[in-house]
């Protein structure tokens, strides 16, 4: 993991850099001052993987039973879930950390898990991330919380949880506070993800505040219960609207009220500054007397399940990389938007950032990294639409290609194509090969409005891409047979269908290739 980052002021920058056009840091009492523009949080977005940050807090195990409903259980008026599958990922601070390895931050991440399944679960998801020095510390008898949540057709039926919220052993927390004080150091930020089930206890979180203070490195927490004395001395809260009300006792139902209770918490715990999120009403930021209203950026709700994980992540994310408060808020509120339109408990990335700071990117948007890939196709599986995949090099699209393109999309309701990265056509065409590059090739193949998404893959089969993406519909060219198709016994195992498209004659990227160097 990289050292710290110095801390940059939020007054000043240099030409080029995000902070340079940001807002003055006073404003007058209540008065929104203005957000960041575009050309800044581009530049912004490319810092936040310099991060480095600690997160302590507690860690959850989050499973997410899919499946489908026909029938109603003979036995009581509940319905029967025939499960599909099952997908396990790190939940409460782990989805924080989660969050800030997908954009490339380094962490350290500091819990504690019980002996059990699913602590031993949680431990091999979160060593699994990169980027990330995991001390999860185990204690014996305790349950590790697990949240088991089932789904059919895109809605959640049930969620059972599994877990034990008592303070965890004292010798425990005493070990926690040892290990943050010395790793703290090494990091820009300390996060404190409190989920109230036993980590953050009694007066850990002060010891942990202090240890960050003595280190001089800043505090961010993700508070919970209406007790904030606890938190007492941290630089930034992120409360959300409910939470806010509760540890203030005050109305929070206008942007005056919200501000006023975000005052009064701060100035009685001494808090650096108070990000609020208001949910379908955006963020408020408190920082000195400045304040910046920021509307929500959601285009649509799919999933509200680890929004303010997210937030946190990329605040903290932003925060460690030097950018003023206001822009690493900004972000955050982006990127909040982002993961509520998305099918679970999700992450940003950059790749998404960026697409939501430039959708004049147009086709290009069908293009996307492995596994944000992953996601799209879970998000339109959940709408009970029919995944087909094709794969290829596709070097100088003829009409053959366009044909079989054609034909794959009418087998299903979206199309999701493989594309062999430079390398992998390397080693498959010869050294002369490609004629065009991968990023040239993925562009023309997304202009098509048959090709709904383009992803690349770098080796000599795209096997692994689809067992990640499980389609219904796999399609080649009728010059193969169904036994010889990459992938067939996966697709046809979980109940897909493989189909042959017909070729059209005299098409063919190496002939063609031939005859202009002829």
């Amino acid at each position: 993991m990289q050292g710290p980052v110095p801390p940059s002021s939020s007054s000043t920058g240099t030409p080029g850099d995000p902070s340079a056009s940001a807002p003055a840091p006073e404003a007058p009492n209540n008065v929104s001052a203005a957000v960041p523009n575009v050309a800044d949080l581009t530049e912004a977005v490319r810092m936040l993987k310099r991060a480095s940050v600690l997160v302590v807090g507690d860690a959850m195990l989050d499973r997410y039973v899919y499946g489908h409903v026909d029938r109603i259980s003979p036995e009581a008026p509940v319905p029967v879930v025939a499960v599909e599958r099952e997908v396990a990922m790190p939940g409460g601070a782990g989805n924080v950390v989660r969050n800030l390895t997908a954009l490339g931050a380094g962490v350290a991440f500091l819990s504690v898990v019980g002996d059990d399944q699913a602590g031993s679960d949680l431990t091999g998801l979160i060593g699994g991330q990169p980027r990330v020095e995991p001390w999860l510390l185990v204690q014996g008898g305790r349950a590790t919380t697990t949240k088991t949540r089932y789904i059919a057709s895109g809605q959640q039926l049930l969620r059972a949880d599994h877990e034990i919220a008592r303070p965890v052993h004292q010798r425990l927390a005493d070990r926690m506070v040892r290990i943050a004080a010395d790793t703290v150091a090494a990091t820009s930020v300390m996060v404190l993800s409190d989920y109230r089930k036993g980590v953050l206890a009694g007066d850990v979180p002060e010891r942990l505040i202090a240890a960050a203070k003595a280190a001089g490195r800043r505090v961010i927490v993700d508070p919970k219960g209406d007790d904030y004395s606890r938190y007492a001395g941290a630089d930034v809260i992120t409360p959300n609207r409910a939470e806010l009300r509760l540890a203030a006792g005050m109305p929070v139902n206008t942007e005056e009220e919200i501000v006023a209770a975000a005052r009064s918490l701060r100035d009685r715990h001494g808090f650096g500054a108070v990000l609020v999120t208001r949910s379908e009403d955006g963020m408020t930021l408190l920082e000195g007397e400045a304040v910046y209203h920021m509307p929500a950026e959601a285009p649509e709700v799919h999933d509200v399940s680890g929004a303010g994980d997210t937030v946190v992540a990329v605040l903290a994310a932003g925060y460690a990389a030097g950018l003023p408060l206001p822009v690493a808020a900004r972000l955050a509120n982006i990127a909040g938007g982002l993961v509520v339109g998305k099918i679970g408990t999700a992450v940003a990335r950059e790749d998404d950032l960026m697409e939501a700071l430039t959708p004049e990117r147009g086709a290009l948007r069908k293009v996307k990294r492995r596994a944000a890939a992953a996601e799209q196709v879970e998000r339109w599986r959940q709408r009970g639409w029919r995944i087909g995949f094709t794969n290829g090099c596709f070097d100088l699209l003829h009409p053959g290609h366009v044909h079989l393109l054609e034909q794959a999309r009418s087998w299903c309701d979206r199309l999701v194509v493989g594309l062999n990265a430079d390398s992998s056509v390397k080693r498959l065409k010869g050294p002369t090969r490609p004629v065009q590059p991968e990023a040239a090739r993925a562009a023309v193949l997304a202009s098509l409005a048959t090709v709904d998404l383009v992803t690349l893959f770098e080796e000599d089969t795209p096997v692994e891409l689809i067992r990640l993406l499980r389609p219904e519909v796999l399609v080649k060219g009728a010059d193969y047979t169904v036994e010889q198709v990459v992938g067939g016994e996966l697709v046809q195992d979980w109940g897909g269908v493989v189909r042959l498209a017909e070729l059209l004659p005299g098409n063919s990227t190496t002939a063609t290739v031939a005859r202009i160097r002829g």
